[in-house]
């Protein structure tokens, strides 16, 4: 399929890696430009993206670890948001033939960490530092001033060689000249893994800024994997207007007079061509790629090493074996080889993994190089066998026994990252570290293109941080005086403002601090903030949280209402009823633990109760007392003297939760009364009209329960007068309302497809609108602008009250109406879906 659209936009960036996001959202900020990123992997997010495995392992693609302080720049760009766990303090730990060295968190530490054990050094190690710092601060002018133009660009760089003749020296001829000790020049020298170029070949200033300044301090790991750090930034970038599409393959770069026109683009999806004009286009795609794109002449710098990465999926934690989540180096026979516990490190991740690095010359597999990966001969898979036995088997000689605990291993090779990541001969580093890329003019964000600008690694250095920071410097380009000063004040900020996040919500994980068994099937969970303190959030009376269970690859979404009243600010609790066939109930009773973290959003739903006067009537059905227990707290905490009623159904006895927690509170609220109802064969006790009679002149009743328990309740409380305003209910709901709803609307859409109908018409009190096959009445709603009441739009809070007063749908009422409700029409708007036109009213 082939197409000649023409399309628009102010700036088009190519790769949707950390370099490109950064440049997008700067533009998109505070340059007010409106944004295309096109990625051609078919997930977003380059080197921060997870794959999984066999339905239960993610594996981290190049982002392992970061420093102990995510920075200013990947604080602004994340606002905040990314969670950090921190490694160990001795967190690279480096083995060598005949010795060991564990490098520390902090300066001091590391510094005397090596006097000590090189007391003949001291000084040296002491000048060593020095040398660093001036190093780093070389690099980081140089790579400013390749921001500039051409003739500022000239005189910075020989200025910055002039200054810093240390940042242009080969790490190894630095070293040479620091120091005596060849242990100690090994242990210096070791990490130079971290940006790929050998200590013979790269530039000290690289070797000082990446594995000695930028992880000084120590390190961490994203909680919830380096996906969160990507997922985070996308949903940021969404609300700023960027449009980020993936399988876009950017066949060219158009120009006219040596300025930039756009990119010609094929969809690798549907084989759609299509052409997007811009005046400013940012390639994150790496100096190389994007000399081919615009068809010119490669520039003459040193070649890139590549890798081979092992993907381990564990069946039991290598903890057992010694590893606290430290990061290994194996050093021997010429060959070094990282090591990341990736699985330790995250108290999100449900499975163990291990992820091994080794660099090696691309050229190796050029006989393969352009082959179908689907057709390689056997040659090839042999080659990564053999690969695959080699680390393991060194794995094995540091850990024993580690080999038994493999369940899955996958091999990646410069041809698995030629083809995901479309880099040149696989160097997913991006320009080797070299003296050369330093003194080189194309090693930077500007080009000899007008227009046409460098983001990403290329244009300041390894790693997703140093990606970040080449974005900022396509942005520095880009953006005139007035703009730029403003980005750069945005990011020099402690404390980025955030951006508003959707609905008001806080997103994030939290730490499970504690377990509780309330009854042989109802558990109660405290959640607590990462770190400690307290929890990033504030919540009213009877709200409920939303909660990603890592039951699968892809985690499920479920909702549990709060139990802990408002006024406790360093924990939440939840309690979950064992569900015989719930995927997220069962998880929950059978595999949670202490010290795992859960993602949380929240908190959510409007039934919620404020201090008022008169009689609050609470009726629970089993499970459904657990927002009413907020609701008790919170009317304790406020001192409130007022009547109460909490009227409980549970089957029997034994399964009454909370029973401690209401004594205490009788004794905290003189006014409360609690009434149990046990619905067990032999008791025959229920909350009926007969029950209900007694409490017929209430001023407020919350009702949470089973559907059809809360059905009959409603019409029970509108036959005794109770007005129907007064009462407010919530029903149980979770993710799979979500799923089934969606499911329904497909088949709906699919209908309304072959049948040729395109869209309904809803007419409602004040006017008529459109509403799309497979689109809720609520959604429409908001579509069109149409000012309809809604809270949480899953059908717990019962918000979203229309009427049907004509046409066909398909509902699920939630157990949020009588009977007589029913039978009138009334239905909820976010989970009716209609099949033809309908008229609906509010009142």
């Amino acid at each position: 399929m082939t197409s000649n659209a023409v399309e628009e936009a102010d700036v088009v960036v190519i790769g949707s890696g950390m370099g490109g996001l950064a440049a997008a959202r700067m533009l998109a900020q505070f340059g007010g430009r409106r944004v295309v990123v096109l990625e051609q992997h078919y997930t977003l997010g380059g080197m921060t993206h997870e794959f999984s495995r066999e339905g239960r392992f993610r594996f981290g693609t190049g982002l392992h670890y970061i420093a102990a302080n995510a920075g200013p720049f990947l604080n602004f760009m994340t606002d905040g948001r990314v969670q950090l766990q921190p490694l160990p303090d001795d967190y690279d730990l480096l083995h060598f033939p005949d010795f060991d060295f564990a490098v520390p968190a902090g300066r001091e530490q590391y510094a005397a960490r090596l006097k000590e054990r090189f007391p003949a050094e001291a000084r040296a190690i002491d000048r060593y530092f020095r040398t660093v710092r001036r190093a780093t601060v070389g690099l980081v002018a140089r790579n400013i001033f390749s921001s500039f133009s051409a003739p500022v660009r000239r005189l910075g760089f020989a200025a910055a060689e002039l200054l810093s003749p240390a940042t242009y020296r080969t790490s190894r001829d630095q070293l040479e000249r620091s120091i005596r000790d060849p242990r100690l020049r090994a242990i210096l020298a070791a990490r130079w893994g971290l940006y790929g170029t050998p200590p013979e070949r790269s530039a000290f200033g690289y070797h000082a800024a990446v594995p000695t300044t930028f992880f000084l301090e120590g390190t961490a790991h994203p909680v919830g994997g380096p996906h969160e750090v990507n997922r985070i930034v996308l949903e940021i970038l969404g609300r700023l207007g960027v449009e980020v599409r993936a399988r876009q393959q950017v066949t060219a770069i158009r120009t006219e007079n040596n300025r930039v026109t756009g990119v010609d683009v094929e969809d690798t999806a549907t084989g759609r061509r299509y052409r997007v004009n811009a005046p400013t286009v940012v390639s994150a795609a790496g100096v190389r790629n994007t000399y081919a794109m615009l068809g010119r002449e490669q520039p003459g710098l040193p070649s890139e090493p590549s890798a081979v990465m092992l993907f381990l999926g564990l069946n039991r934690s290598p903890a057992e074996l010694g590893p606290r989540g430290e990061n290994h180096w194996l050093i021997d026979d010429g060959h070094t080889v990282y090591v990341s516990f990736a699985s330790l490190n995250n108290p999100a991740a449900r499975h163990h993994t291990v992820e091994i690095l080794e660099l090696v010359d691309p050229s190796t597999f050029d006989r393969w190089r352009g082959t179908d990966p689907e057709q390689r001969p056997e040659e090839y898979r042999r080659l990564k066998e053999e690969l695959t036995e080699r680390l393991i088997a060194r794995l094995d000689k540091q850990w024993p026994g580690i080999r038994e605990m493999i369940a899955f291993a996958e091999l990646a090779t410069p041809l698995s990252f030629e083809t995901y990541q479309r880099s040149v001969l696989g160097s997913f580093y991006g320009l080797a570290a070299t003296p050369e890329r330093l003194r080189s003019t194309v090693a930077g964000p500007r080009t000899e293109v007008k227009g046409l600008v460098v983001a990403g690694q290329d244009a300041w250095g390894t790693g997703v941080v140093g990606a970040l920071s080449g974005g900022l410097m396509a942005a520095n380009v880009v953006l005139p005086g007035r703009q730029v000063g403003a980005m750069w004040r945005a990011l020099q900020k402690a404390s980025p403002k955030p951006l508003p996040h959707k609905d008001g919500e806080w997103q994030g994980y939290l730490t499970v601090a504690a377990v509780e068994e309330l009854t042989p099937s109802i558990r109660r969970i405290r959640l607590a903030a990462m770190g400690g303190g307290p929890i990033p959030f504030t919540f009213r009376a009877g709200q409920y949280l939303k909660i990603d269970l890592p039951v699968a690859v892809e985690p499920i979404e479920r909702s549990y209402s709060i139990s802990s009243g408002p006024g406790v600010t360093d924990h939440v609790e939840i309690a979950v009823k064992r569900e015989p066939d719930g995927l997220g109930s069962t998880f929950l009773h059978d595999e949670l633990e202490p010290g795992q973290a859960l993602r949380v959003t929240g908190p959510v739903g409007e039934f919620v109760w404020e201090h008022e006067d008169g009689t609050l009537l609470l009726i629970a059905g089993g499970i459904g007392i657990t927002p009413l227990m907020s609701v008790l707290a919170a009317a304790a905490d406020a001192g409130h003297t007022g009547r109460i009623v909490l009227l409980a159904g549970c089957r029997t006895e034994e399964e009454i939760p909370f029973r401690g927690e209401l004594k205490q509170l009788q004794g905290r609220l003189p006014g409360l009364e609690v009434v149990y109802f046990l619905s067990q064969v032999g008791h025959g006790s229920r909350i009926d009209l007969e029950a209900l009679r007694a409490y017929q002149d209430v001023t407020r009743v919350h009702l949470c329960g089973p559907a059809a328990m809360m059905q009959d309740v409603i019409g029970h409380l509108t036959s005794l007068g109770v007005p129907r305003d007064a009462v407010h209910t919530e029903a149980f709901v979770s993710g799979r309302s979500r799923e089934t709803r969606r499911e329904r609307a497909h088949v709906i859409a699919l209908a309304a497809e072959k049948a040729g109908v395109t869209r309904f018409n809803i007419r409602d009190d004040d006017t008529t609108f459109p509403c799309s096959p497979g689109q809720t009445v609520l959604d429409a709603a908001n579509a069109a602008g149409e000012p309809f009441p809604q809270s949480c739009g899953e059908g717990a809070c019962g918000t979203c009250r229309v009427r049907i007063v004509a046409g066909a749908y398909e509902t699920d009422p939630r157990g949020m109406f009588s009977t007589e409700e029913l039978a009138a029409g009334w239905r909820l708007a976010c989970q009716t879906l209609p099949t033809e036109d309908l008229t609906v009213t509010l009142s």
